[in-house]
């Protein structure tokens, strides 16, 4: 009951507070608000201090270090395995090779043949260094069933010096050379003729020359050069030429165009034409300069580029200018396995006397000699390894020259006895417009490093405008060649050539043989030629080798009426010193 009576008393006690406080609200007269404070931001920077890299402790536990001993605990362990004893790989060695200087070689062979050369290289001092190079190659004849002298002869002589500075390179060299040919492929139907006037066929060669190149190091010229050639014959013949070129980087803007220049002389007189006796006079000056800029991106190498030649014809006063594309590009298309190339060229080709006769020495000394205008050269290709150490090449090419020199024999004509080319026995000059396509391939092959390999083939296709053929020009060619380094004493190695079938003609003046033909195309057989050589080191610096030449025997003609030696042996010496 006094439990009831004392919850009784605090419920009401509870609703007197509420029904209080509820009427002091209703009362309240004063009305309630927000006051902000708004006080301003000053930041402050407190006082920096460097933290210690070795904060200093008062706790000696810490300062003194204890030693720590490791003990293990081991047991001897009986093993019944014995290891072999270790072999070092064999590796292959080679005594290094001492290297000469100089040396000096001879070599006599049938047909009378001598091979001699001579080299020299003398270093003055750390910088500078002098040379020369003196050869000489030469045969009696005996070509059989021959009626004139087939004998020959050239003998070369050369002088050099060379410096290398700090920031630059320099050289110079001067040279002769004496040649001596017979005009013998007098055809059968002029040897009697030929006999009769009893004609001397020896057509000799001089040539002398200067000049000098020079390259410079991290500067905008990278190098230039010049040459001259004074070439003439017994025959009355002179040719003068002057080349001089520079190679500079053009910068533009932010790329540097590698830009070649060029200026070519050339001037030269025949003593007459051959159908006229009168001085034949010839002579021009190519100006011509070649930028090129080189584009790289990953695997991709571009050069654009253009050539343009400026020629003068000092003999007619003609100016003419020429502009030729210049484009390369190759792409890795997997690393060197594969890569692709390409390109469209052209040029403007300086034609010579001295480079006609270079090349076929029964030429007549009465050449009509004018440029060649080479439009464009457009070729594209695949070359690559296959291996490490076997790799391959693959073209095609597509040319077209206007005023393309052609080897022609020169028309039979009255014969005189001071004239001993025109008996069919020499060779003129046709100029044509000729369309060449060719496809070539060609694999190189280093089995190991004493034994390499390496064959290549051609094929062409030609396309004239006004004769008939492209004269004395194969449709194939093919090479191989070998070295071999038997041991340490004993090497060999051996070439092989194949040349196509060509074409030329024999054409007889009019007015010798009245009604019948006057000309004859003529089918030349295509060649082989192989040659060997083996030879013996007796120490490093004395050998001997021997020498086997057109070993397949054969009596081939290069050129239509003048067959070649058959098989010919040569046995020789070589010593290598220094001074």
């Amino acid at each position: 009951m006094r439990k009831q009576i004392k919850l009784i008393f605090i419920v009401i006690l509870l609703l007197s507070v509420s029904l209080g406080f509820s009427q002091r609200k209703e009362n309240d007269t004063i009305n309630t608000g927000v006051i902000d404070v708004v006080k301003p931001y000053v930041p402050t920077i407190s006082d920096a201090f460097k933290v210690k890299e070795v904060p200093a402790l008062g706790d000696e536990t810490t300062e003194t270090k204890k030693e720590i001993n490791y003990n293990i605990f081991s047991f001897p362990v009986a093993s019944t395995f014995t290891p072999a004893k270790g072999k070092a790989a064999v590796v292959e060695k080679r005594a290094p090779v001492k290297l000469f200087d100089n040396y000096a070689t001879l070599g006599v062979g049938t047909y009378t043949t001598i091979l001699g050369e001579v080299y020299l290289n003398h270093a003055i001092n750390r910088n500078e260094s002098i040379g020369g190079y003196v050869s000489h190659h030469s045969s009696a004849g005996g070509i059989e069933n021959l009626s004139f002298d087939d004998d020959f002869s050239n003998s070369k002589v050369n002088l050099n010096y060379s410096s290398k500075l700090r920031d630059l390179a320099w050289d110079v060299e001067a040279g002769f050379q004496h040649q001596m040919y017979n005009w013998y492929g007098v055809p059968q139907s002029q040897i009697a003729q030929a006999q009769a006037n009893n004609i001397q066929v020896d057509h000799s060669f001089f040539d002398a020359h200067f000049g000098g190149d020079i390259t410079f190091e991290e500067t905008y010229i990278n190098s230039g050069s010049f040459f001259f050639r004074r070439f003439g014959d017994n025959q009355g013949s002179g040719e003068n030429r002057f080349i001089v070129k520079a190679k500079v980087d053009v910068p533009i803007s932010d790329v540097e165009i590698s830009t070649d220049f060029k200026i070519d002389y050339l001037g030269g007189t025949f003593d007459r034409s051959y159908f006229i006796n009168q001085e034949l006079n010839y002579g021009n000056i190519l100006i011509g300069i070649s930028p090129t800029y080189e584009l790289k991106q990953d695997d991709l190498t571009i050069n654009l580029g253009a050539s343009l030649y400026y020629l003068n014809d000092k003999e007619s006063g003609d100016n003419k200018l020429y502009v030729y594309p210049n484009i390369t590009a190759t792409y890795r298309l997997v690393n060197d396995v594969l890569i692709a190339y390409g390109g469209i060229q052209g040029d403007l080709i300086q034609n010579s006397y001295y480079g006609f006769a270079n090349e076929n020495p029964f030429v007549s000394p009465t050449l009509f000699i004018v440029p060649t205008d080479q439009l464009y050269n457009a070729y594209i290709g695949l070359k690559g390894k296959l291996s490490s150490n076997m790799s391959y090449n693959i073209s095609g090419r597509y040319l077209a020259d206007r005023n393309k020199a052609l080897y022609k024999t020169n028309i039979i004509k009255n014969m005189s006895p001071e004239n001993q080319y025109d008996y069919g026995n020499s060779f003129g000059i046709v100029y044509d417009d000729v369309d060449t396509f060719g496809v070539a391939g060609e694999i190189n092959v280093d089995v190991n490093r004493n034994f390499k390999l390496g064959l290549k083939a051609e094929y062409f296709s030609y396309s004239t405008d006004s004769e008939s053929e492209a004269w004395n020009l194969p449709d194939v060619k093919g090479s191989l060649f070998l070295d071999y380094q038997i041991n340490e004493h004993w090497f060999a190695g051996a070439n092989l050539f194949y040349i196509g079938e060509r074409q030329d003609q024999l054409v007889i003046d009019g007015s010798l043989i009245p009604g019948e033909a006057l000309s004859t195309n003529v089918n030349l057989d295509s060649y082989f030629d192989a040659n060997a050589h083996v030879g013996y080191h007796i120490n490093d610096q004395f050998s001997v080798f021997a020498k086997a030449n057109n070993i397949a025997d054969e009596g081939y003609q290069k050129w239509q009426s003048f067959p070649v030696q058959s098989i010919q042996f040569l046995a020789g010496a070589t010593y290598k010193f220094d001074f």
